[in-house]
């Protein structure tokens, strides 16, 4: 790969995100970026009242996500330091477009694509699918108090919406690769050679430099 390695994991909520992204960064010593939740103050009012506090929290998360890549362009990329990220920014448009009326999305896309247009996008997309049962079961043993509420309905409706935008995203960029993982068959947390089975595919997809010797 020519491109220094720039991996984003993706999924709806609970997918696993972020335990693949730690594994992946600790197997191939790659620097991780993960996404800001818990500091977001109107999150748990999100979840409470998603059409009260939907643009508060989209535009907390916009902010932040911003200053996290314009960190991670400035000492990482530039330097040609590996990244696995545990999210995509474009996620944005994912949760905004469903929860913000017409007239706040026209306002908020503008101001995305302000910011992130010319931001780093990764050369490889890891896309983690699950069941509504299985989302739900690992929210809840993730036991995070502000995802108790969430409504199955809208996890079971934000699961479309990702596969639909991954659909776009493959349209919009055919040369970057998406890894398309589907986590009731794979269990990569508790089983090492469903782990390797993706780290296998990264290989594969030349995300992982050859002279990089993986530490499983």
């Amino acid at each position: 790969m020519s491109e220094i390695p720039f991996i984003s994991v993706e999924g709806p909520i609970g997918v696993g995100k972020t335990s693949l992204a730690q594994a992946i960064s600790s197997s191939y010593q790659y620097a991780i970026l993960k996404e800001i939740v818990d500091e977001n103050p109107f999150l748990s009012k999100f979840y409470e009242n998603i059409s009260e506090w939907s643009f508060q929290t989209e535009m907390f998360f916009l902010c932040n996500r911003f200053k996290q890549l314009e960190d991670l362009k400035t000492n990482y990329l530039s330097k040609q330091i590996p990244v696995v990220a545990d999210y995509h920014i474009f996620k944005n448009l994912i949760f905004a477009k469903r929860t913000l009326t017409t007239e706040q999305y026209h306002k908020y896309e503008q101001i995305y694509h302000i910011l992130t247009d010319d931001m780093p996008r990764p050369n490889c997309v890891i896309y983690l699918t699950a069941s509504l049962s299985t989302l739900l079961k690992r929210i809840e043993i993730r036991g995070r108090d502000m995802e108790q509420n969430i409504d199955p309905a809208y996890l079971e409706q934000l699961t479309a919406d990702y596969e639909e935008s991954i659909k776009g995203w493959e349209e919009k960029y055919p040369s970057i690769p998406i890894i398309r993982i589907n986590g009731d068959e794979l269990d990569f947390v508790q089983n090492e050679t469903d782990l390797n089975l993706i780290f296998k595919q990264l290989e594969q997809k030349g995300v992982v430099p050859l002279e990089l010797t993986r530490k499983v």
